[in-house]
């Protein structure tokens, strides 16, 4: 987990505390469609198996559907997990760095991932661009198929823009290790693990409250 330390001390951290705080609810939108998507998948696959056993009538396109919903619950909560350091994290070798050492690491490694994101937005695009000139479709009903492949790289952008804020989080604590971590996903302690989630379930409230 990634708490969001709001005692930012100088104008420069609160710009970035309210830009991440943008591109956080775009974030959970997106997280909220993938999650829901996978519930639906789910729904029409019970349809599915009821239909077929039941019924002999299965739903028409089902392997369809499947296909096009694949990209949206496999990539529209990307950029939310890393947002929150959800993915696979080789902590065993982060653990023996301390400072600005564990902070050059991880501006490399994210690094790394924003470069790799980078070909893949633009390969992911020429798909897109192919399947919507050509007008691709699926076999089975018909169903156009550049929808589902221009979510790739549209939730590949938000992961860029949360990348390049990390890489800016990361780069201020390698110039000044006393400045606070903002909300860059960072190994915790069990006591900050337990302040993680207190600070957390807080902010759902006040956010909850405010939508009241």
């Amino acid at each position: 987990m990634t708490p969001l330390d709001t005692n930012a001390t100088n104008g420069e951290d609160r710009r970035y505390l309210q830009f991440t705080g943008v591109l956080g609810r775009v974030e959970n939108l997106f997280n909220l469609i993938a999650a829901t998507s996978i519930l639906l998948l789910m729904l029409l696959a019970v349809a599915q198996v009821v239909g077929r056993n039941l019924l002999n009538q299965p739903v028409p396109g089902f392997i369809d559907f499947t296909e096009q919903a694949m990209a949206v619950f496999a990539f529209m909560g990307v950029a939310y997990c890393q947002r929150v350091g959800g993915h696979i994290r080789m902590e065993l070798l982060l653990g023996r760095f301390t400072g600005r050492g564990l902070w050059i690491v991880e501006f490399l490694g994210v690094l790394l991932i924003l470069f790799v994101v980078s070909i893949l937005i633009f390969g992911a695009y020429m798909h897109f661009d192919r399947s919507w000139t050509l007008g691709d479709s699926t076999i089975d009903v018909g169903l156009p198929t550049w929808p589902s492949k221009l979510i790739v790289p549209v939730a590949l952008s938000v992961l860029w823009l949360r990348l390049c804020l990390q890489l800016y989080g990361y780069g201020r604590m390698i110039a000044d290790p006393t400045r606070p971590l903002l909300d860059l996903p960072h190994i915790h302690n069990a006591a900050e693990h337990a302040q993680a989630e207190i600070e957390e379930a807080f902010l759902e409230e006040h956010q909850e409250g405010a939508a009241r």
